[in-house]
């Protein structure tokens, strides 16, 4: 299986370049992982409606048509960093071949990319930033593979 992460927007705190880079390495060990950052050009819109048609025409032209799609969105199912792990290891043993897990912009998806989604989890009843948010979910998908693979990294 190999999993891809797809962002809106570029990320340029470099305490968020620096913390995604080592969880990055360290997933090299467990599954193919890419990450694709897109963007739409800057142009001032001040549509929200707009934004988001634009970036969701940019995101769902990045994504294969056999992948799984999970949209990071404050409306999905929450899960435990365990039950994290099990749902990876239930797309393994379907035999998925391509999971895209998507943040999307400061607006959310359109709904076209809504339409898309084959499912949607919640990061968090809190509101983090999209930067923060590709850090955390990064540890959170490392996490996830040692608690597959018995190693110590998570304690519970």
């Amino acid at each position: 299986m190999e999993i891809e992460l797809i962002c809106v927007g570029k990320t340029f705190q470099p305490f968020v370049l620096e913390g995604f880079k080592e969880f990055e390495n360290r997933l090299k060990h467990y599954i193919k992982f890419t990450y694709t950052e897109v963007k739409i050009n800057s142009v001032k819109i001040t549509e929200i409606e707009k934004v988001k048609k634009m970036e969701g025409e940019l995101i769902l032209s990045s994504i294969l048509p056999n992948s799984k799609i999970i949209l990071l969105d404050e409306k999905g199912k929450s899960y435990t960093s365990i039950a994290f792990s099990g749902l990876l290891a239930e797309n393994m043993n379907q035999s998925v071949k391509k999971i895209c897990f998507i943040i999307g912009g400061a607006y959310g998806f359109s709904e076209d990319v809504y339409k898309r989604a084959d499912s949607k989890i919640s990061m968090s009843d809190f509101t983090f930033s999209h930067q923060l948010v590709r850090l955390i979910f990064i540890e959170q998908l490392y996490r996830a593979f040692t608690i597959l693979k018995g190693e110590k990294y998570h304690h519970e």
